[in-house]
């Protein structure tokens, strides 16, 4: 079954709150976009690679689908006959973010084994990648891998404002501390 995936903004949905529309449109996409099934290589015989990795031939990848919050908080979700490649851009209102993002994602990126859909390197634009195939929905519950992608979105928002909070309240610390010497 082909989907006919196009741009959808989450702007657009009702506004229950912030971040909730959003993350409602990327779980409803992304369950729709899981049918996915087993594709033996069309280039070598009894090899079954990722289509949307491999880019072989057109005709089973389909449409691209990127979901936006704003300009800086996105999802591109890249299905196939037999695998979907998910990339999210994380939310960086400024540098400090900016640098927690990287670091934090870079982390995260050098457990990938431990995570068995993410991705080592993300696609160019984005901050982070996941590539869900036909095997890990066979061993995996469809909805547990909706639920855990929803989930790592949310906390990684979360993990991010609380690293900000924490760094901001240190350095003011440092800051005080600094300034009494010079009151003194």
């Amino acid at each position: 079954m082909l989907l006919e995936l196009k741009e959808l903004d989450a702007r657009k949905l009702p506004d229950r709150s912030e971040v909730t529309p959003y993350l409602a449109a990327v779980r409803s996409t992304l369950t729709a976009a899981l049918t996915l099934e087993n594709f033996s290589s069309q280039i070598v015989e009894r090899h079954n690679k990722p289509e949307v990795e491999a880019g072989g031939s057109k005709e089973v990848l389909l449409n691209p689908l990127i979901i936006s919050r704003n300009e800086n908080e996105r999802v591109l979700i890249e299905p196939s006959i037999n695998s979907i490649r998910l990339s999210i851009k994380i939310k960086q209102a400024d540098e400090i973010e900016r640098i927690l993002c990287h670091k934090f994602t870079r982390f995260m990126m050098q457990r990938a084994e431990n995570f068995i859909v993410l991705r080592r390197k993300p696609v160019q634009g984005y901050d982070i990648s996941f590539l869900i195939t036909n095997t890990h929905t066979e061993t995996m519950l469809k909805h547990k891998v909706v639920d855990f992608i929803i989930q790592f979105m949310e906390e990684v928002d979360k993990e991010i404002s609380e690293m900000k909070l924490s760094l901001n309240a240190r350095a003011r610390i440092v800051a005080e501390s600094y300034l009494t010497a010079f009151n003194s």
